[in-house]
């Protein structure tokens, strides 16, 4: 108990200087966007029927993918073999508010699973831990779109897209499953643009910024296009076509402003990430207000330019 108290204490530290890292103006803009979307997620979920049992999957899934990217899990290692009760404690406190929210909304059952499942992703292997590079099969995806190559592997969205196409054409009378398989499919691309690569690597695929962003926004485009067309087809064949090509659209244009704000902010991770979080909360609170769209082109314009002023940035003092 005493060495768990401990591991809590550094761990509230860290986060505390994180925090700090990240500002009190982003903080500000960040908290009450993330409360709002998260609790817009959780009313339109927790009164549907089976929509109540997806938030328990979507907890345990979101933390599985954090817990396998942990860059401590071999230093936990080393102090501690059995260190995973730890996590496990963690990891149901990181998922008490969603399961209070379910509560308030009545859905019990779907509380209390909840709170059962979210320690079990402490025993989720890390990403690294897995075969090697000469046992690993060969990629389908060119290996200039690193970030789909490395970020699908380390979520293993080579067994999770077969499963949300399953979930999305079992539910295909009704949008909800192709809504649902959208949105995490989403999710798995937002981890892959999360963590900036290196500056050596980023210098192949361009000698200039324009260049190097347009590569960026054609590959990722690309592979995200390809694979989130059965999800819309299937949406468009349950909600009408037009339905369906909107939301496509307005998926692949979330996708864009997500590497655009990787590369806004490049190579500073932690900003990257939260940038982006900011990002997909707003995207996902404000639609139907009348500040949305000129909001979102104000964001979409100066993400373009502080991407390309970066990148001048990066390149040119790796090229000096």
């Amino acid at each position: 108990m005493q060495t768990l108290s401990i591991y809590l204490k550094l761990r509230g530290r860290l986060l505390g200087r994180q925090l700090r890292e990240i500002g009190w103006l982003r903080l500000l803009l960040l908290l009450p966007f993330l409360l709002m979307a998260g609790s817009k997620a959780l009313a339109a979920l927790a009164p549907h029927p089976l929509g109540r049992w997806v938030v328990p999957g979507l907890v345990l899934a979101g933390l599985a993918s954090a817990h396998r990217q942990r860059a401590d899990l071999r230093f936990l290692t080393t102090v501690n073999p059995a260190f995973q009760p730890w996590l496990a404690v963690e990891y149901a406190l990181l998922a008490l508010p969603v399961a209070l929210a379910l509560l308030v909304m009545g859905a019990y059952a779907s509380a209390g699973i909840t709170l059962l499942v979210a320690p079990l992703a402490a025993w989720a292997g890390a990403a690294s831990a897995g075969r090697s590079t000469r046992q690993r099969p060969r990629s389908l995806l060119r290996s200039e779109a690193f970030e789909w190559v490395s970020g699908l592997r380390a979520t293993r969205a080579g067994l999770l897209w077969p499963a949300l196409l399953a979930l999305a054409g079992w539910q295909q009378a009704t949008p909800l499953g192709p809504l649902v398989a959208l949105g995490v499919w989403l999710l798995v691309v937002l981890g892959s643009y999360g963590t900036p690569e290196p500056l050596t690597m980023l210098a192949l695929t361009g000698s200039s910024a324009p260049a190097v962003l347009r590569r960026r926004l054609l590959l990722g485009l690309g592979y995200a296009g390809l694979t989130a067309a059965p999800f819309v087809w299937l949406l468009g064949c349950a909600g009408g076509v037009g339905a369906g090509l909107a939301v496509g659209l307005a998926w692949l244009g979330l996708v864009a402003l997500i590497i655009l704000t990787k590369y806004a902010f490049y190579p500073n991770g932690l900003q990257i990430r939260i940038s982006q979080a900011l990002l997909i909360a707003i995207t996902f609170t404000l639609p139907g207000h009348p500040a949305y769209l000129p909001l979102l082109l104000v964001a979409a314009g100066g993400l373009w330019w502080q991407s390309q002023r970066r990148l001048r940035q990066v390149l040119g003092g790796a090229q000096t």
